[in-house]
């Protein structure tokens, strides 16, 4: 429930921030994508410390309310925005937040759930987040037709669910009594518990940051819908049948990791990115656009909690936080890498560029499922 109401309240400005920042604030394809990129690069790095903190203090519930927090606090600083430095100060603190939740959440769904039911449960937190992200455009498209498109106007709704994420995380959020520490002991960080992430994890965080290194920011969907004429009301439309499609299919997708080969899994993910990607670099309507959204998030579904849980399989119990910490620090460089390419493509090639090159890369990515066991992950 709190990634709900807190995806909620990042997607209305998620949908809206890519023309606010081109068609209020002037902002060019590169700056968007540098700035889009930068904000997901410091939820990746921060996740790193956070993970381990939350490794070594055993509470991962104290890092979610400093995580839930200042993303909340970060929410009134967008519509207050005059200039692009403000919205990437906004977005930096924003993302932050995120980075510093997010592995100890993930770490922490580990510690509450059986080997056996971790995709299942991936895919719910997965489809509820959604759900989240298909309420924050809608809430985004009523709105803006309630104060007659006026967009900073719109971005302050996104305030409230913020802060009721920040309560219900406060009252409903139980994590149980502290568990052992592991036999290195203490709060220090012993760099040679490293070693105990070997091959199969590395092999799995590669090709984590390989798949992300294919999906640049999404952003990019919502300029999409504008080069076609998707009236600038409308434009929250693509990221609800996105999300739409994510919501639905993510627990149904985590039930299967649960069930099927990692490989198969892998591979129908990567397949339907390069879909999704294919259909919005031809894309010259906006139907097209939607349908290249909605296979956008059938990946999306297909593959983030089957690459949860995949680490969560590979990682040692007391090093989960870092696991996911360091994961999401390879992430968060090659989605900065990708969004600047991407905004570099779309301005000196075309709208189209970014997304055909987007599945070159899924089909890069596609051999590296090959290192992954055909057998299933039990």
């Amino acid at each position: 429930m709190v990634s709900l109401l807190m995806d909620a309240s990042s997607e209305l400005v998620h949908s809206l921030l890519p023309v606010f920042m081109s068609s209020v604030l002037g902002a060019g394809m590169v700056t968007i994508g540098v700035v889009e990129g930068i904000a997901e690069a410091t939820a990746s790095t921060t996740r790193v410390a956070s993970g381990l903190v939350s490794d070594r203090i055993r509470r991962r519930k104290h890092l979610l309310i400093l995580g839930y927090g200042i993303a909340a606090l970060s929410k009134p600083m967008v519509p207050l925005a005059s200039s692009i430095a403000w919205v990437m100060g906004a977005r930096f603190i924003d993302r932050m937040g995120k980075g510093i939740r997010g592995a100890p959440r993930d770490a922490l769904i580990a510690d509450i759930t059986s080997p056996a039911l971790r995709g299942a449960a991936y895919g719910l937190r997965q489809g509820l987040d959604s759900f989240g992200a298909v309420l924050g455009p809608l809430l985004a498209i009523a709105f803006m037709a309630w104060f007659s498109n006026n967009i900073r106007a719109v971005l302050w709704v996104a305030v409230v669910p913020a802060v009721l994420a920040v309560g219900w995380l406060i009252v409903g959020v139980r994590e149980g009594e502290p568990r052992r520490r592991h036999a290195a002991g203490g709060t220090r960080l012993a760099l040679s518990e490293l070693r105990l992430l070997d091959r199969h994890y590395w092999i799995v965080a590669a090709l984590c940051a390989t798949i992300t290194l294919a999906r640049f920011s999404e952003a990019f969907l919502v300029l999409r819908s504008v080069s076609v004429g998707v009236p600038i009301g409308l434009v929250p439309v693509i990221m609800i049948i996105m999300n739409v499609a994510y919501a639905a299919a993510a627990y149904p997708a985590g039930l299967a990791a649960d069930r099927m080969s990692r490989r198969r899994i892998a591979l129908g993910g990567l397949g339907v990115l390069v879909l999704a990607d294919l259909i919005l670099a031809l894309a010259s309507s906006a139907t097209a656009v939607l349908l290249g959204g909605l296979c956008w998030g059938l990946h999306l579904a297909l593959t983030q909690g089957f690459l949860s849980k995949l680490i969560a399989d590979v990682a040692p119990a007391q090093l989960r936080g870092t696991a996911f910490g360091i994961s999401s620090l390879l992430n968060g460089a090659a989605l900065l890498a990708a969004s600047f390419f991407a905004g570099l493509l779309w301005d000196q090639v075309g709208p189209a560029a970014p997304f055909a090159a987007g599945a070159t890369i899924a089909l890069a990515a596609a051999l590296g499922t090959l290192a992954l066991s055909p057998e299933s992950p039990k």
